[in-house]
Parts: structure tokens; sequence; C-alpha cells
């Protein structure tokens, strides 16, 4: 999951690509020839991310599909990275010249809410309700049971211009993790800290009590990176209450009761920057984490001469340490339950659904018969047999069945299949993430899963068991149902520019207070002040609408 700076410079990509994309789209699909390939297969021009280990052309879900469906993927792709990806994305719509089929990644480069609606009034995205119920029995299934991914998927006007996928993630839905080297408490005989100072007295004798033991003052107490960091959100939830607005990324918005309210400008807000900001000025938050990018911090964490991180706040292991690692060394890293902050606060992220950001959006540019091909390819993921071999690969190559022994992730679920571990299987074998439709909570706790949390292959059992300690902290009646609450069409670009801004004045103004290069207690007033003037009252005011809209049921 993604997240800050290039979140920032996506967000004013995007709000250009929605003004210019008015005036370089062809609101008609009257002229969208349908285009054979050699041996009869539908061509569709496809956007999507491709991994660096994986090549979309010879994936073996693409030739099943290919295979299944009669198509042949013309593949236009991006990297993982997703600012450069979403800014991929949003020239080729900004210029016109887009492809007939978008499957995009979520956390990557998912489409936003207010780009939806303005790419479905301007005609770029089609309408695919009537396409669903004429060729997708699995997808109705799911808008007609699952009451909020009919609300995200339908726009003001009753279409649906794209969908979300869903993926109920347990653990991503309470993303404000800290993990801890607990060989490094053991150590320094130290317990797993509870407060804000319990971490502060635990991060100051990571730094000076030599815990790796080599005799050098090397050790890190805390680092993360800006891609990646929950830093703001696992520190803060201790002072005040820090929405996430999906896919991990913050939101601006609470509730108080059914008020739309923000928390950045309270004072508990304040007193939590000046908490994070001390850290920092103690040498306990490394600079780093401010600028560095995820590979930088893998490698700090990697570092082959020494163990020399004491704790990273991200969502999982995985992010900052190489899992399976021949000293043992990300055996060593154990979550932090939430802190409790001076006034007795102690609240964590609460991030539902998991999965947001439209990710399957038809264009103008593609024919009939691409349509139709794609919402059945689409309707196949969504089904039993094809969210297996999407997400994981072929039987047999990817996963199995249940095997003799094996215990299901919730060990009160029966258990359904069992996913091959990296080692087991080869690379490029599935479509993973991009397939990501239709995974519920019941279907991803079936899931075989080792006994031992530590093993390569019992990871997603490790953080089942560590957000556990961490969702009872979710205060959900002061969460904003951000996904299913649309604005009126006519102010989502209004709302959108007004997003951009705040994010890019909070997101600013917050680093400059931690590191201190503005001093909180003299410059807090004037933030205050620029948050109004940057456009805050009206943009609470929009979402407020908004909301009162939602709650009374109608769009």
């Amino acid at each position: 999951m993604r997240s800050t700076k290039s979140r920032v410079v996506a967000a004013l990509v995007a709000a250009t690509a929605l003004a210019v994309a008015g005036c370089s789209s062809d609101k008609s699909d009257e002229a969208a020839k349908n285009e054979v390939s050699a041996d009869g297969k539908v061509v569709i021009d496809t956007f999507a991310p491709q991994g660096t280990d994986d090549n979309l052309d010879t994936n073996l879900v693409t030739k099943a599909i290919s295979d299944k469906f009669k198509i042949q993927f013309r593949w236009q792709t991006t990297t993982y990275d997703a600012g450069p990806a979403k800014e991929k994305r949003q020239i080729a719509l900004a210029s016109g010249d887009y492809p007939d089929l978008f499957m995009l990644i979520p956390w990557v480069d998912g489409i936003t809410q207010a780009e939806v609606q303005k790419l479905g009034t301007q005609g770029v995205a089609l309408p695919i309700e009537q396409l669903i119920k004429d060729n997708a029995p699995n997808i109705q299934k799911q808008l007609d049971s699952n009451k909020t991914l009919k609300e995200m998927s339908t726009a003001p006007d009753g279409h649906i211009y794209a969908l979300p996928q869903w993926s109920d993630c347990y653990h991503c839905t309470y993303p404000d993790k800290l993990w801890i080297n607990s060989a490094w408490l053991k150590k320094l005989n130290l317990q797993m800290p509870k407060t804000t100072e319990d971490l502060r007295t635990v991060l100051r004798a990571f730094k000076t009590q030599d815990p790796n033991g080599n005799g050098k003052a090397d050790e890190i107490p805390m680092v993360t990176d800006v891609q990646d960091s929950s830093l703001m959100g696992f520190l803060m939830n201790a002072f005040a209450y820090n929405p996430v607005g999906g896919n991990s990324n913050r939101s601006l918005l609470a509730l108080d009761g059914d008020k739309v309210v923000t928390p950045v400008n309270s004072d508990a807000w304040k007193e939590g920057l000046k908490y994070i900001n001390s850290l920092f000025k103690e040498g306990l938050i490394d600079k780093a984490s401010f600028t560095q990018n995820a590979e930088a911090l893998k490698a700090t964490a990697n570092n082959p001469k020494a163990i020399t991180v004491g704790s990273s706040p991200v969502l999982w292991p995985g992010i900052f340490v190489q899992l399976g690692s021949k000293d043992g060394r990300d055996k060593q890293y154990d979550s932090v339950p939430p802190l409790t902050g001076p006034d007795g606060k102690s609240y964590t992220g609460y991030n539902f659904p998991s999965s947001t950001g439209y990710t399957f959006m038809l264009t103008n540019k593609a024919s009939k018969e691409a349509q139709v091909a794609a919402v059945k390819m689409l309707d196949y993921l969504y089904s039993d047999e094809g969210r297996k071999v999407g997400v994981m690969g072929p039987e047999g190559v990817g996963w199995s069945k249940p095997r003799p022994g094996d215990i299901a992730l919730d060990d009160k679920t029966q258990v359904g299949y069992y996913r091959f571990g990296e080692s087991e299987h080869k690379k490029n074998i599935s479509w993973d993430a991009m397939a990501q439709y239709n995974i519920t909570l019941d279907y991803r706790n079936q899931q075989a899963v080792p006994a031992d949390i530590y093993s390569d292959a019992g990871l997603e059992r490790r953080l089942f068991q560590a957000t556990k300690q961490y969702e009872p902290h979710a205060d959900k009646s002061v969460w904003f149902p951000s996904a299913s609450v649309w604005v009126d069409p006519s102010l989502s670009a209004e709302l959108a520019t007004l997003q951009t801004n705040l994010n890019s004045y909070i997101t600013q103004s917050q680093l400059a207070f931690i590191t201190g290069t503005k001093n909180i207690d003299t410059g807090w007033d004037a933030y205050v002040k620029g948050l109004d003037s940057t456009g805050m009252t009206r943009y609470l005011e929009l979402e407020q609408k908004a909301y009162d809209k939602y709650k009374s049921g109608s769009k």
C-alpha cells in the first residue's frame, strides 16, 4: 500500500487530466470497430501494471483467459511504482490516447471516485450495468448481495462506469501497525511498549545501548519510507483519531455523530505532532523516513553487516525486511499494539473496504464485441474457479486442494485451498493483485496456513494474529464511509481540486512541524488559518451535503 509524496504529485496530475480530458474525448462508441486477431480472437487494448518478475504477454493466466474467452490482449503496461503508474494513466486519458480497457491494481493506480464521475459524464468511461445484467451473473450476484459494493460501484446518475475490486483483507483493514525488534527488547530487558512514553524509553535504549552487540552506534530506533509509512497513523492515534481513506491512504474526514469533521485542526492533533517532533529531535526517528523509497528502506533493514533497525511503522514486515532471511532477522519483528497517549486515547485506523479505487473500466474505444468479452472475462474472475486461477495461477502450479493436516487461517473455518509459497512455484504464473475481484473474508480465511507464524508460509497467520491486537481499538462511530458517499457530479471537479490542494498543504505542513523546519507552537495558528484559505470549510461543506444525501438513502 502506497502513500505520501507520490500521491500528492499524482493528484496534481489527476486534476490536470480531469480538466483536459473534457476536450479530448469522443463521447460516442459508434466508431469503435471490432478488431480480430489472425486466430479469430477479439483484440482488446488493455492498460495494466506489470511486476518486475512478470510478463503479461506470456503469463499463464493471460494464456488461460485468452483461450477461454477468445481475447487477444494488447497490453500497455506500467510498473508497480504508484506515482509513475498513475501519471502515465492520467496522461493517456488527458491526451485521448487511451485503451479499450483499464485493468488496474487499487494500491498502484486505482481510479478515484471523482475521476470515474468525470470520465463517465464525458463519455470516456462506458456504463456497464446492462452488460453485467446480460453477461455476468457472478458480478450481478455480488452487486445484489453486497450493499457496500453496490454503493461504491453506482454513480449518482445510476450508472456503473467502473468497478472496484472487492478484496477483504483483514490485516489491511487495520493498517496502522508498528513492527519492533522483540529480540532487542529481550536483550535489553524491556517490555513491549504500551504508552507513548514507553515507546520513547524503548527507542532511546535501542539508540544508546548497542542491542545488536557490534560495539558501534549504528542502531536506527525507527525508520520507514515515504511510500509505505504508517508512522503518522500509528503514533497520532495515541492522541487523535487519524482516519484512513482507502488502500491505507490517509483521509481528512471523520464523523462527530452525523456531522462531518476533520481532526487535522484539533488541539489533540497538535499534541500528536509535538510528540512525533520530539522523537525526531532526539534522533529516534530516522531522517530518511521522510525522503527514501521502499528499496532504500529494505536495503537498510537487510544490511548484511549488522541488524540495525529497531522498529518500522509499515503495514507488514516484508515491506522493510527480507522474509526468510538467512540469519533469521525477519523473525525478530513483532507488532506493537496501539499505544495509549497521555490523555488515555488509543485508536487505530479503520480501512473499509480494504480495497478502494476503481480498477475495471471500459472506454468508448472498446467495440461491442470487446465490451462483452471483457465483462465475461471479469465475471469469470468473480467465480470460485476464476478467483483461484486469477490470483494464484492454474491448479497444481500456484495452488492445490487441501492436504492432510492443513489448518485454515481462521481455525473456525474449513480449509478450502493451499497456496504454494514462492519457493514452490515459478514466477509469472498469475495475475495476482490484478485479479482480486471477489476475495471475501470467508474465502480468504479458508486458506491453509501453517501454525508456525514465523515460517515463510506462515506469514498470513502472523498478520492475522497481529491484527487481532488492533481491531478492538477501531472506533467505527467516527469512521466516515468515503467509498460509499458520492458528491453531486457537478461538484466532483471542485471537490477533487480541494482535496488535492488540502492534501498537499497538510502533508507539507506536518512534515515541517515534525522535522522542526517550522515551530509548531508559534506556527500552529497560521497553519489552521491556512487550512481555511486552502478550502477546508468548503471541502467539509461538500462532504456534509454528500453524506446527508447518503444517509437519506438517495444518491
